[in-house]
């Protein structure tokens, strides 16, 4: 199993890039970090998930349609059950966060 992957949890991106796009972006953070993503990068180009939960940012300053920054904590059932949107694209969880509002998850399923 990957570092983002366990027996309960997966770490899946979505972008509106398609796959092409999504390629050079891996490619580029490979070649300038020499980091090799270790998740599954799904695209949306016609943004309709992103569109579903209202995340499509339509006043992003490069003039390009990009979702909000978003995290969602998904549990099997399709519950959305955490959750963090922010506006500016600048902006992002900190992994900390995500893995706190994982662990308290993982803890209520025990319970």
């Amino acid at each position: 199993m990957t570092p983002t992957q366990t027996e309960s949890t997966e770490l899946l991106a979505v972008s509106i890039d398609d796959r092409e796009k999504q390629q050079m972006m891996i490619d580029r953070v490979a070649e300038q970090d020499g980091r090799v993503l270790d998740f599954r990068l799904l695209s949306d180009p016609d943004h309709a998930v992103i569109d579903r939960y209202g995340l499509l940012n339509q006043q992003d300053p490069r003039q390009r349609p990009i979702p909000h920054p978003t995290v969602f904590l998904v549990d099997r059932e399709g519950v959305v059950r955490w959750k963090f949107i922010e506006v500016n694209y600048k902006i992002r969880p900190e992994n900390s966060d995500i893995l706190e509002a994982l662990a308290d998850l993982q803890a209520r399923q025990i319970s």
